[in-house]
């Protein structure tokens, strides 16, 4: 079981990365001697081997007890208090878990990641009369998406088993002693799982705010915090020579200070879509701050290949490729023999598609390189617990080193309450009057 990183062709050499490598130290300095910005918020970098033992066996016991008692696992959550979890049934899983009908274990819906009466009534109907818990995910539980889902659960469960029958399905992950949702967990008797106080959002999925909903898909959270443990392990070196982690942090920058501001995380694995989506997040939410940072998106080949293929050809020169390859597949196809080959494509019978997927990665990268693209490449053995472990903390230790060589505070997100403050007071909440009055006028203008 492994993690590999590298640097295709010459696009950064040996030489540019020991030209990083006492900027690289110092920022590594920073982030484990606690001396950087943000670092009331790197609990995150030792969770691996630090996190709370007595609650992940309570998580256990509470994946057991929803299993058993209900056919659906609605998890309400926004930002990090969703899409880490949502990343990891994907890839550990299949994006079909919820029509996998031979599965033993709840269906897991997400809500409260929206605002769509359309999307929340689609999710209602499905549910429809099948026993179900709710598991809430708020630091303060006041976000407005979240919020209102909750309140919609709430009211449902209630009415179907009652205030007391609804106490014992409802679990919540929240703050350790204060907030909205942490009040109503101590009044109403809910179950309590901590979001740390140390450790923020959107690098939370190996804490409760993840590992809750694996564990219900059955899910072997042991195997997921082995992997995050071997990378703790692994990319501890501050030498940027022998750790990989630096280097992609530090390869990353190199290209932002020569004019490549977007980053492209591709993947050729449906079962990977997710982790673009976390990855954004991830790298949006920490760089993007002080009038700097690189834009994260995500693609998804060989389907976006014939979508936005022809732009990375040939388009503007401002971006470089991240392609995360997975070399075992999850399961083999083999190309069939057609007697008429009237698509022409007999001379691959009997081959594997994971043979054709390898080449349309290396032709496709080839192309890309040759366009002016540079690329690098991140491989795994296998899409498993063990493996989204270790590339979660991969992708955290990379994007804090990485952050601070920006000379950002990763670790914060001023920028995302100013959404937040219009919203408010364009819907008339207490307190925002004249902010409203304000806003209307610029609307109406």
């Amino acid at each position: 079981m492994s993690i590999t990183f590298s640097v295709k062709g010459d696009a950064v050499t040996k030489q540019d990365f020991a030209a990083m490598a006492e900027e690289v130290k110092a920022c590594h300095t920073a982030l484990h001697e606690k001396t950087g910005k943000g670092n009331d918020f790197v609990g995150w970098v030792d969770w691996p081997v630090d996190y709370d033992k007595e609650e992940f066996a309570r998580i256990k016991k509470a994946a057991e007890k929803i299993q058993k008692q209900s056919e659906v696992l609605i998890v309400i959550g926004i930002g990090g208090s969703y899409l880490g979890t949502r990343t990891a049934l994907d890839f550990i899983k299949t994006p079909f878990y919820n029509e996998d009908k031979k599965k033993t274990t709840p269906d897991i819906y997400f809500v409260g990641n929206n605002i769509s009466s359309a999307y929340l009534s689609d999710i209602l109907g499905i549910l429809g009369d099948r026993d179900f818990s709710v598991n809430v995910i708020s630091k303060s539980g006041t976000t407005t998406e979240p919020a209102i889902a909750f309140r919609i659960f709430k009211q449902l469960l209630e009415n179907k088993y009652g205030k007391e029958g609804a106490a014992e399905r409802i679990y919540a992950t929240t703050d350790r002693a204060r907030g909205a949702l942490k009040t109503m967990c101590n009044t109403e008797g809910y179950e309590t799982f901590i979001i740390p106080d140390d450790i923020g959002g959107r690098f939370t999925v190996l804490t409760a705010v993840g590992m809750l909903a694996m564990a219900v898909a059955g899910v072997d959270i042991d195997k997921v915090m082995e992997g995050a443990q071997w990378a703790r392990e692994a990319y501890s070196n501050p030498d940027i020579m022998e750790n990989p982690c630096y280097q992609y942090a530090a390869a990353r920058n190199f290209f932002y200070r020569n004019g490549k501001t977007v980053e492209i995380l591709a993947n050729y694995e449906p079962h990977m879509v997710s982790f673009g989506e976390w990855y954004k997040q991830l790298y949006a939410e920490s760089e993007g701050k002080d009038g700097k940072g690189i834009f994260p998106v995500a693609a998804n080949f060989s389907t976006d290949l014939h979508s936005i293929g022809q732009f990375i050809q040939e388009g503007s020169r401002y971006f470089f490729e991240t392609v995360m390859w997975c070399k075992e597949p999850k399961s083999t196809v083999l190309v069939p023999f057609d007697a008429e080959d009237l698509d022409g494509l007999n001379f691959l019978k009997g081959k594997e598609m994971q043979f054709v997927n390898s080449k349309a990665f290396a032709g496709t990268m080839l192309a890309h390189m040759d366009g002016g693209v540079p690329n690098m490449v991140i491989e795994m053995d296998r899409m498993d617990a063990w493996h989204f472990g270790a590339l979660v903390y991969f992708f955290e230790k990379a994007v804090g080193i990485s952050g601070y060589m920006l000379d950002v505070n990763p670790f914060n997100q001023p920028g995302v309450e100013a959404y937040k403050k219009n919203m408010f007071a364009l819907l008339g909440k207490p307190g925002y009057e004249d902010m409203k009055e304000e806003l209307e006028k610029r609307l109406n203008g």
